[in-house]
């Protein structure tokens, strides 16, 4: 576009000087110079930069950044004067997708095309579907930290021995995921591509007790806060995050809800998320006991020699009789007619009890008294318990309103210690008791019912009985079986790496193995699917599981403390000695809100009860998306027809940036 010159070559009329700096020029080139107007589209200003290069290529990709104020200018229908540019504007022509370096929850490293043109939610979603993981809400994108000691390292970290890459692969946004030769399609372009799916989607073999020794750990909350600082905000963009071509990111399941786990189409996502719980347990990240971490060494024994020979293409072995058997007993009760109508009313109207005799136990200071002995009556969300059971017409010793409490296993198979722990919400924090139950049978029944509890949810609940089956085939699997023979090729194997660094310690090969063997005796029968399955149930039992904490200071608190965030509560600990302090429901909040100023989250549940604090350990965006999210994910609804609610993730996580 030509303005208007005087005779000594000024220009009279409105138009001005706009550098653009074109990345195919490379870093070296100068930036181009247009002669524009206030009134001149974006779409325009793209076509004076297309027509200057002179280089025939597909430009469809490329946008325009504006470096000072960090904003892709993508309404290409949008003047310069409405955009706010003049002529001290820098502006990049940039490809809106561009390679980055994932590592993936099972530490194998990958290259993709992602976008850094729209939020990290949508690209995240974009990245899942190239990699075949559903439901690509619940990951998200953390900065890789920091490498110490650089030079102490010896060899290549794990994972970076060979790199995969399919920043080749780019899906149009609107492409169903077909299935071909037993993989999606785009997987089967290549020996290369093919390679990539079984690193997706069978767990790798390879590792060794050095690998585990090698991977930094958190040593305590506060460490374990840490990593929680590195997330990206899911309602910017990565260019917007500083976050660099070819740059090193981590890709990690963010919000412990995972929905509609369905093996048939689950393959890569259940063999990530299995990945992500082992090495949150072989680095502590979440705790266990040692009979707990030799049920988890057994099952990844047993996973890792069926991952030897698994086809990824091929499904587990009997999955289609199973099919089939599962459809012809589903046909079998609609023809045969469930339960009576008066049953099914019966059922309706009644919400079951558990009464049985257990001992309690309430620590106080200064006491040294035992577990006694009473009459137990669990009705709907509470336990009333009383001397003995011709007292229970009576006033109880106490009552305890379960709901929104913390429930914790305490359990011993070998010692036949099976004590539920509950931490109660009181006006003066949580009081502390103990249930101790006779065998496993009653454990898993009053575990069942402590659990539903906590969620305001009664025994009449559909989950009720399953949940009864998982503790039982849990504390199962933590039997030991001596009787059974040994495999003999669990020495050739080798078994440190089965286990945690501190058990590494403690046992001696020659005592770890047979422990393991005698744990595995429990799950040799398991496919490779169930097999993981069972693990991620596992890990999904133990308290710590799915619990995200940073460092925050409390209103009207002279300490820092920590906050553990989950997926239906908020919890307070003590950061000296990491006790519960305090637990808040969401099913209670009322409302939350950020005042973006002094970086405060202050929070109303039920009942008049504010809470407020400000982050220490990561911004005070971090802490509000996770609270956020997790309300956004308990919206989704089975319904495959409806799609996610985008606009309400932003709304409710990304604060003033996404209104």
């Amino acid at each position: 576009m030509a303005g208007l010159k005087t005779a000594s070559g000024d220009y009279i009329d409105s138009s001005w000087e706009l550098n653009v700096a074109v990345e195919e020029l490379g870093p070296e080139a100068e930036p181009l110079t247009l002669r524009v107007t206030g009134d001149v589209h974006i779409g325009g200003v793209m076509l004076q930069i297309v027509d200057k290069i002179e280089v025939k290529q597909n430009w469809s990709d490329h946008a325009l950044w504006w470096e000072q104020k960090k904003l892709w200018l993508l309404k290409t229908n949008w003047t310069l004067d409405k955009y706010g540019l003049q002529a001290d504007a820098r502006l990049r022509y940039t490809p809106q997708h561009k390679p980055v370096r994932l590592q993936l929850p099972n530490r194998r490293m990958i290259r993709v095309h992602a976008s850094f043109s729209e939020p990290v939610f949508r690209a995240v979603a974009g990245i899942c579907r190239v990699l075949s993981i559903r439901h690509a809400e619940e990951l998200s994108l953390l900065r890789a930290p920091e490498e110490k000691n650089k030079k102490k390292r010896k060899g290549p970290a794990l994972g970076t021995e060979d790199e995969f890459d399919l920043s080749g692969v780019v899906l149009p946004a609107s492409a169903e995921q077909q299935p071909f030769r037993g993989m999606p399609a785009h997987f089967s372009d290549s020996p290369t591509t093919e390679a990539c799916y079984r690193m997706l989607s069978v767990s790798w073999t390879g590792l060794t007790p050095e690998h585990v020794l090698k991977m930094p750990r958190p040593s305590n909350l506060v460490e374990k806060a840490q990593i929680n600082s590195r997330w990206l905000s899911s309602s910017r963009s990565l260019m917007q995050q500083d976050v660099l071509e070819n740059e090193q990111l981590w890709l990690r399941f963010k919000y412990y809800n995972f929905f509609d786990l369905e093996p048939k189409y689950d393959a890569v996502r259940i063999t990530q998320l299995y990945e992500q719980a082992r090495w949150a347990v072989l680095l502590e990240e979440t705790e266990s006991t040692e009979e707990e971490m030799m049920v988890f060494a057994a099952l990844q024994y047993h996973i890792n020699k069926l991952s030897l020979s698994a086809d990824p293409t091929e499904p587990d072995g009997e999955q289609g009789m199973d099919d089939l058997d599962s459809a012809l007993s589903n046909l079998q009760v609609k023809l045969e007619g469930g339960t009576s109508t008066s049953d099914m009313l019966e059922n309706l109207t009644t919400i079951p009890e558990l009464k049985d005799y257990l001992r309690i136990f309430r620590p106080r200071k200064l006491t040294l008294k035992g577990y006694k002995q009473h009459w137990v009556v669990f009705k709907e969300t509470s336990i009333s318990y009383y001397k003995s059971r011709e007292e229970a017409l009576g006033e109880p010793v106490q009552q305890l309103n379960l709901k929104g409490c913390e429930v914790v296993p305490d359990v011993n198979i070998s010692g036949q210690k099976f004590c539920i722990r509950l931490l109660v919400p009181s006006p003066e924090g949580m009081s502390e008791v103990y249930l101790r139950c006779e065998d496993e049978q009653q454990y898993a029944h009053w575990m069942a019912g402590c659990r539903l509890a906590a969620k305001g949810r009664t025994m009449a609940d559909s989950t009720y009985q399953s949940e009864v089956q998982n503790i039982l085939s849990f504390l199962q699997l933590q039997r030991a079986s001596p009787d059974m023979p040994a495999a003999p090729d669990a020495e050739a194997m080798g078994t440190q790496w089965l286990v945690s660094p501190r058990y590494q310690k403690k046992f001696k090969p020659k005592q770890l193995t047979p422990r393991i063997l005698e744990a595995h005796q429990n799950v040799a029968q398991l496919s490779l699917t169930e097999a993981k399955m069972r693990f991620i149930q596992a890990w999904q039992s133990l308290p710590d599981f799915g619990i995200s904490y940073f460092v925050v200071r409390f209103k009207g608190s002279r300490k820092d403390e920590i906050l553990g965030i989950a997926n239906n509560r908020l919890i307070r600990i003590d950061l000296a000695v990491g006790d519960v302090v305090k637990t808040w429901r969401y099913s209670n909040m009322r409302q939350w809100n950020v005042n973006w100023d002094i970086r405060q989250v202050a929070i109303e549940f039920d009942e008049h009860i504010n809470v407020a604090f400000s982050s220490v350990s990561a911004g005070c965006n971090i802490v509000h998306e996770y609270i956020g999210g997790y309300i956004f994910l308990s919206t989704r609804s089975t319904d495959k027809g409806r799609g996610l609610d985008e606009e309400l993730f932003y709304k409710l996580t990304g604060g003033h940036e996404a209104l």
